[in-house]
């Protein structure tokens, strides 16, 4: 296969699985939220098809369960499918909620980078109409603060010897905790389960509880 053949656009990527795993996964109307671990379902299932990479692979999920659409639909008792849409297991509270505050502030940095490009708008055609009457005032009317985003929950450290399999954690993959469920414990590493369905490893300092 050459390389023009292969899927490097996520949204190509996203509209093959619909296609490989209709009942799963959709390009339009209601999203069904999906298995917690489905990437390993989903590189198993296509680890001979030349079409996806892994890295492509994962990018593209990740688009997909962080879509607005895709957020939406992960309410508590919600049923959670596999690759053949088939019920696995019910949406948690703290799932909905990790959703819930997911769409809240992408829902926010969207208002602010479209706040943003009206405001770029506004001086340009101000520029073009009024070259010499420019208002200083203008640029800090524009200049509004930020929305205050909704502070992280507090946690507190964790010893590796007191996780145990299946317990709900908090872990520090970036700006914010993201919830999760322990799956394996591997000397100084944890294999955590996150509520988009993603599965990953971490050293045992990123994962916390909640006070």
């Amino acid at each position: 296969m050459s390389e023009s053949e292969k899927l490097t656009k996520s949204k190509d990527v996203i509209a093959y699985l619909a296609e490989q795993f209709p009942n799963c996964f959709s390009l339009q109307g209601d999203a069904k939220p999906l298995k917690i671990g489905i990437f390993e379902d989903l590189a198993k299932r296509l680890e001979d098809d030349e079409k996806v990479s892994k890295t492509r692979l994962r990018t593209a999920l990740r688009h997909y369960t962080n879509s607005w659409r895709y957020l939406r639909s992960v309410k508590t008792g919600t049923e959670r499918v596999n690759l053949d849409g088939e019920a696995v297991e019910k949406v948690l509270d703290e799932h909905q909620q990790h959703a819930a505050e997911a769409l809240k502030e992408s829902k926010e940095r969207a208002a602010e980078r479209a706040k943003q490009r009206k405001t770029t708008d506004t001086k340009s055609e101000e520029a073009r109409t009024k070259p010499k009457r420019r208002e200083p005032s203008a640029n800090k009317a524009a200049r509004k603060p930020k929305p205050a985003r909704k502070p992280a929950p507090k946690l507190k450290d964790v010893e590796l010897n007191s996780l145990s399999v299946g317990q709900q954690v908090q872990v520090k993959a970036g700006n914010r905790p993201m919830p999760g469920t322990v799956v394996e414990i591997d000397k100084s590493d944890v294999q955590v389960q996150l509520a988009n369905g993603l599965s990953m490893k971490v050293k045992a300092e990123n994962v916390f509880v909640k006070q």
